[in-house]
């Protein structure tokens, strides 16, 4: 193109973002030659790697930091393709004639203009001292070259940065690479340095870095002046706003940048109020024809780029748009990528992506992810947490520390962060970019592929999150091992808390503890938690042997302390054992208060606080009938219902004071508990088998009916789920249970040990075309020898992994009889199958038991605690607060302006409390507030009821815990002994063990909670309200409170009730198109297809559905008749006198 037609376009502004768009133009108009460039900076140094500015202080030679060469602007200023203004201002813009003009007078026409004006250095002018000889910024060539001539007359003072961002750290490596001051120190007001890179553990990594090297790094610290010499101005020190003084000479601040738009605001061209910035649109026009701005300067959405990157995508799109736009569709400007990737005083340092996805939710979402996040959420507020999920790892000894996070699903790479190793950066960057989906799991991001075999636990990192609970994680375990804290898994649990919330994590738990004290050639011992040096399946023979019905009994015999009640992991275990045993009701005394708030009242506990409604179902088969009453409780209830994978119904939002008349209507309609609630068996899976499918080879319900009629109720280690299919298509994934049976032509396979969950397990064949006849007495002796050796909450899975001998010793013991044990296995299960009782059919028909399903035991009142929300048609629960209540709820009580003492119930109602191993607890309303009052060991205790790490309102219902004492000194000392002649008083002063009170330990996530202090033992940012209680002779409790105002203006449900959108927006529940009810109808044994189960039945006396009280036992005696008229022989146990102080005695003959 002719000279003279040719666009003049002038760049204002010689930055590294204004020269990489000078460069793409070159290229793209090189063939078109369009343009003629001028470009105006008004530094006198040609374009230069500001990002390289450290470099500077190596070198000083400015010509090493150009990122062109001389030459190569002498080449492009031929026929006036280039031409360049350096040390010159643009002072001001006159749009309407397009010409520009220079501090120095020169006036430029422009046809085009871009604006590439950076930004400045923010110096704090409204800090006091601010203009004093030896504050600098870290912005320019100028910059540095000031502060090097200033730092060689400060030699042996303290220099100082204020900022911990990238240009802070650079310059206090700058001002430690001068060597002229005796120490640097650096300032940065927030928690940690990059915080606009890094979250707050690799900050603090970077920090551990920096102080390594010799420089001072002071945090959460803000400038509030700067001290001078009156005389010369010159910097003596600073002084911090929380009054605290520091002296040095010298001062660089690096505190961020604001960009340079007051050109373009003089020319009326829209800039940013809020944060500056020239506001740009997706082509990056201003608003004024004809005029752009890109880098710094330029405001896109309200925000301004302070990194290279996004300037140089700016730069790529403007160059496009201005040469290609004629023949292509426009670019537009979009989300910038802000990876950085860089090394600062020696630490490689790199965020990539969106890095912050976790803290601020997802920017944006690949779309395949976008579209199922709207489907599944469509209407409700999200929460990042339910969008973006984070793999840490973390290695201290090499100061290596890597986020990556991803969608929720694990499908598509949405950024990260790394610190020390930043291999992986160049890999990464274009996952994120190209929003690919992944086709490995993310683990394999930080982890490597795994090799068929490997031991998950050695090879996790030690910042791996095991128990997502109570967040602890594995080095938190390793290093109970590796201290010498802890000697037993039970005391691991009890130190860090891990496996004691839902307990899915204690298998790994076990294999992360083990394994480091085996390391360090340390004995393992498993043992329940510090009040006991037994094992579970130790425990359960203790207990058995020595026919142990109580918890004071198991502490008297077994116990660390005789005289403690336990915690609140080791009291559910022996609950469970003594279930296992003597299967008597969970909520009868004295077994009231060791189970956990599921058994207590018989229904799993919800997210609000509210129960979940789960009828038998056995095999999956359910009368119409049943249907028809579950929809109708359902419907009269506004109950949520569900479907699920175990082939019943769920009703979910059952009120506690609901519950009675909810199955007395259940009950009444033939329906009994599915003991979902429960470590026990769930549900036995089934598909039709041949009743009705054309490829069914044997009755897969009619047998699933059977083994669910047979093990229902018996509780066991953990809970037992199984499945029978008709055939080897295995449409009920038998192969996926803790025992699972599939139809072949000559019997039933059988298998054992799977499960599915976070880690699931393919089951193992132990039995192959095993006659139907013959399937129970296999299960009862595989489920019975489970039951004696498995470990606290370990599923068969994991049992049969740590099994010594694996699956072919278990083959020995159960199959071929090696120890001798099958027939008395099969006898216990037999007494247990016996003994089954409904646990809801009982509380129902009890007065006293019933009694105890209110919310409040001094009113018939009720609080709502949550708001629900329609979900599909259905009511559920708002979403879990987004963040626990922190406030110091403890140091309440000194804030009340008065107390006194209030009367709030009887005391009759506590009766017996002192003989149960959680005492009596109660939920008390008084005016919109809550607490929660127990009577434990013969005196009272008060706080509220609410735990503020979820806002929930239980701790009434929690598990008392108590330290482990040490022994009580003999209350007589030897003769010998030169106090032995010591008064009784003083006698008596030494024996006296110390009190402490117990904690509580919260239902839903088990935060303990110290009752004499309402601190919390796990986590310290919570804490709860406590309050004096006692019991008067009037026959009321009283609790010391200040007025309801007060009370409820601190506590009332009314404020501190779960609304929406206070949290995160739980996952959609999965398709549920059925809505009705669960039921347990009876099938008749006519309804069986052919005769294959007739031996089975007479074997096990099958006779349908079962229902029996608490108590109905097998007739007592060796080779009698069992008394059910059918000339059976029921099972022996021997005369066992367990009187006296419970000891051994005899065994029962199992």
């Amino acid at each position: 193109m002719a000279a003279g037609k040719r666009t003049r376009l002038v760049v204002v502004g010689l930055g590294m973002v204004a020269i990489a768009f000078i460069e793409k133009l070159l290229g793209l108009d090189a063939r078109a030659r369009e343009y003629d460039i001028i470009v105006i900076g008004d530094e006198p140094h040609w374009a230069y790697n500001r990002v390289g500015l450290t470099s500077f202080f190596d070198h000083r030679m400015v010509e090493n930091l150009y990122l062109n060469s001389r030459e190569w602007y002498a080449k492009h200023a031929a026929d006036n393709q280039l031409n360049c203004h350096l040390n010159t201002l643009v002072t001001d813009i006159d749009p309407a004639n397009k010409v520009v003009t220079c501090a120095n007078g020169e006036v430029v026409a422009y046809d085009v203009l871009v604006l590439a004006t950076g930004s400045d250095a923010v110096l704090p002018i409204h800090t006091p001292g601010h203009d004093a000889n030896g504050v600098f910024v870290y912005r320019t060539i100028d910059d540095l070259q000031k502060l090097i001539e200033f730092g060689e007359g400060r030699k042996g003072t303290v220099g100082t940065v204020v900022g911990g961002g990238l240009l802070g750290l650079e310059a206090a490596a700058a001002m430690l690479g001068l060597e002229c001051f005796e120490k640097v120190k650096l300032i940065e007001r927030n928690h940690w340095v990059l915080s606009r890179q890094l979250d707050a553990e690799a900050g603090n990594l970077v920090v551990e870095k920096v102080n390594g090297l010799g420089i001072d790094v002071m945090l959460s610290k803000r400038v509030a002046r700067i001290n001078t010499n009156r005389e010369s101005n010159s910097v003596t020190g600073v002084v911090f706003e929380d009054g605290e003084e520091m002296n040095c000479s010298t001062i660089c601040f690096a505190i961020g940048v604001h960009p340079r738009d007051e050109l373009a605001r003089r020319a009326g061209i829209r800039c940013s109020e809020r944060s500056g910035g020239i506001l740009v649109n997706y082509d990056l026009s201003t608003s004024v024809p004809d005029i752009y701005a890109i880098g710094e300067c330029a405001s896109w959405e309200n925000q301004t780029f302070g990194l290279i990157a996004p300037g140089i995508e700016m730069a790529d799109v403007l160059s496009f748009n201005l040469t290609q736009a004629k023949l292509h569709q426009p670019r537009s400007f979009k989300r910038p990528d802000l990876s950085t990737k860089l090394k600062l005083l020696g630490v490689d340092v790199a965020s990539f992506g969106d890095f912050f996805a976790d803290r601020d939710g997802p920017s944006s979402l690949p779309a395949k992810a976008a579209r199922k996040k709207s489907s599944n959420s469509a209407g409700v507020k999200s929460n990042p947490q339910n969008q973006v999920q984070a793999l840490v790892y973390k290695d201290p000894f090499a100061q290596i520390y890597k986020k990556y996070l991803f969608t929720a699903d694990g499908k598509f790479l949405l950024g990260g962060m790394m610190i020390g190793d930043t291999s992986d950066y160049i890999r990464l960057v274009p996952m994120v970019k190209n929003q690919k989906e992944l086709d490995v799991p993310p683990s394999q991001f930080i982890l490597g592929a795994k090799k068929e075999g490997d031991n998950d636990a050695e090879d996790l990192d030690d910042d791996t999150q095991i128990c997502s609970c109570h967040n602890v994680n594995k080095g938190e375990i390793v290093k109970t091992a590796k201290e010498g804290t802890c000697k037993s898994v039970g005391e691991v649990k009890a130190c860090t808390k891990a496996g004691t919330g839902c307990g899915g994590c204690l298998p790994l738990v076990t294999s992360i503890f083990n394994k480091a004290m085996k390391d360090m050639g340390a004995e393992v011992k498993n043992y329940l938690c510090a009040h006991f040096n037994y094992s579970r399946a130790d425990l359960y023979n203790i207990i058995m042997v020595k026919q142990l019905k109580t918890l004071a009994d198991v502490m008297r015999e077994a116990g660390n302390d005789r005289d403690s009640d336990g915690c609140e992991a080791c009291k559910p275990a022996v609950a469970s054992i003594f279930a296992s045993l003597w299967n008597k009701h969970v909520l009868s005394r004295p077994l009231q208060g060791l189970q956990d708030t599921n058994d207590r009242y018989l229904g799993n506990i919800q997210r609000n606080g509210t129960y979940s409604v789960i009828p038998r179902v056995a095999g999956g088969e359910i009368l119409p009938e049943h249907l028809i009453v579950l929809g109708e409780v359902a419907k009269d209830y506004g109950l949520y219902s569900k479907i699920t994978g175990g082939q019943r119904i769920d009703l979910f939002g059952a009120k506690r004071e609901d519950l009675v008349d909810i199955w007395a209507r259940l009950g009444a309609a033939g329906l009994e508990s599915g003991h979902a609630y429960a470590k026990s068996l769930r549900t036995v899976k089934s598909c039709v088998g041949s009743t009705w499918c054309r490829y069914g080879v044997g009755d897969s319900v009619g047998l699933a009916v059977r083994i669910e009629e047979r093990y229902k109720s018996i509780r066991a280690p953990h809970k037992i789920k199984g499945g029978v299919s008709g055939c080897v298509r295995e449409c009920a994934e038998a192969q996926s249970k803790d025992f699972g049976l599939i139809a072949t032509e000559k019997g039933f396979n059988i298998f054992v040990g799977g499960n599915g969950g976070a880690s699931p397990r393919h089951a193992e064949l132990l039995a192959k075309d095993v006659p139907p006849s013959e399937v129970v007495p296999i299960l009862d002796r595989y489920l019975m020898f489970y039951i004696r050796t498995a470990d606290k909450l370990q599923r068969t899975a994991r049992w049969l992994e740590s099994l010594p001998g694996g699956l072919k010793y278990l083959k020995a013991v159960i199959l071929e009889d090696k120890l001798g044990i099958c027939a008395a296995l099969e006898a216990q299960m037999q007494e247990l199958v016996d003994s089954f009782f409904d646990e809801w059919a009982e509380a129902v028909a009890d007065p006293a038991l019933s009694k105890k399903f209110r919310q409040f035991a001094n009113t018939t009142e009720t609080l709502e605690t949550a708001e629900v929300e329609l979900d599909r048609g259905q009511r559920r629960p708002v979403a879990w607060p987004a963040q626990p209540a922190t406030d110091d709820f403890k140091g309440l009580g000194a804030q009340w302006s008065t107390t006194a003492w209030q009367p709030v119930m009887e005391a009759s109602y506590f009766a017996g409390a002192d003989d149960l191993p959680n005492g009596i607890s109660a939920g008390i309303k008084r005016g919109d507030t809550q607490l929660a009052l127990w009577r434990v060991k013969g005196k009272y205790y008060a706080a509220q009821q609410m735990c503020p790490h979820k806002r929930t309102f239980a701790l009434s219902e929690g598990l008392i815990g108590h330290a482990v004492l040490p022994p009580t000194p003999p209350s007589t000392p030897p003769a010998s002994s030169p106090r032995a002649s010591q008064s009784p008083s003083t006698t008596a002063a030494l024996t006296e063990k110390p009190v402490k009170a117990p904690w509580i330990s919260c239902p839903f996530h088990k935060r303990n909670f110290d009752l004499g202090t309402g601190t919390c033992a796990n986590d310290g940012s919570l804490s709860i309200a406590t309050f004096a209680a006692e019991e008067r002779p009037d026959g009321l409790v009283y609790i010391l409170l200040p007025p309801v105002a007060e009370l409820d203006a601190a506590l009332g449900t009314g404020r501190w009730k779960v609304r929406k959108g206070d949290g995160d927006v739980q996952q959609p529940a999965l398709f549920d198109k059925a809505r009705g009810g669960d039921g347990d109808g009876d099938r008749d044994r006519e309804r069986d297809r052919g005769k294959g189960f007739a031996e089975l039945d007479r074997n096990i006396k099958f006779k349908g559905r079962r229902g029996k009280r608490v108590g109905v036992r097998p007739v007592i005696g060796e080779n009698n008749d069992d008394g059910d008229g059918d000339g059976s022989r029921g099972w022996t146990r021997r005369g066992v006198d367990a009187g006296g102080g419970g000891g051994c005695g005899a065994a029962p003959d199992w």
